[in-house]
């Protein structure tokens, strides 16, 4: 199950008050899309539920399990994030590979490979993110590093680390902005067939 429910959900920062008691429900699979001016409070909410923000009142459940305290990692989602979160520096495979971690990811990075210990975890990692970037048709790229690829190839290396958590509720925070036509064409592709074939709620 990977519905989510809103129930009463507000935010504070100090006495100013952002979220005003919202009451929702996401059904399994669905896609939910919030609209509203910019500094409307759009992203506030969806980094609440993905536990990146503290909520002030109210409860968030995912499945039948009430989430309102539990550690993001711990919540079953992902987020693709208006602004780049990749590490420059290392190729799009390298990108996908450092996810499925609960870690910082350079720490566990150069632990696996300097304790030789990575054998077995590197094959089986490097051959999902393979499939995953067969899936986005981004392969071509799988060599590149991060930080010469397009600002529409890094959403969609973004939305396969996504895949890499097998993230069943995955929140996107203007996967859109300054993509060109083409790739954003590409991007919403891969939404709806990862929403249709994998059954991902999309947010």
């Amino acid at each position: 199950m990977s519905g989510v429910t809103l129930s009463n959900i507000t935010k504070k920062y100090g006495e100013v008050q952002v979220i005003h008691g919202i009451d929702l429900e996401i059904k399994d699979g669905e896609f939910c899309v919030f609209v509203g001016p910019s500094g409307c409070g759009k992203s506030t909410l969806l980094r609440m539920v993905a536990g990146l923000e503290d909520t002030t009142g109210g409860a968030i459940s995912i499945g039948a399990r009430d989430v309102t305290r539990e550690d993001p990692a711990r919540r079953g989602v992902a987020m693709v994030f208006q602004t780049y979160a990749l590490y420059p520096h290392m190729t799009v495979r390298e990108n996908l590979m450092m996810v499925p971690s609960g870690q910082s990811g350079e720490k566990l990075w150069n632990t696996w490979f300097r304790r030789g210990l990575i054998a077995q975890e590197e094959a089986t990692l490097r051959k999902k993110a393979d499939e995953v970037l067969d899936f986005l048709t981004i392969s071509h790229i799988a060599d590149e590093k991060a930080g010469n690829i397009s600002g529409g190839q890094k959403k969609l290396v973004e939305l396969g680390r996504t895949m890499m958590v097998d993230a069943k509720v995955v929140f996107l925070d203007e996967v859109g902005a300054g993509v060109n036509r083409t790739l954003l064409n590409t991007i919403g592709d891969a939404i709806v067939r990862l929403n249709k074939e994998r059954g991902y709620t999309f947010c």
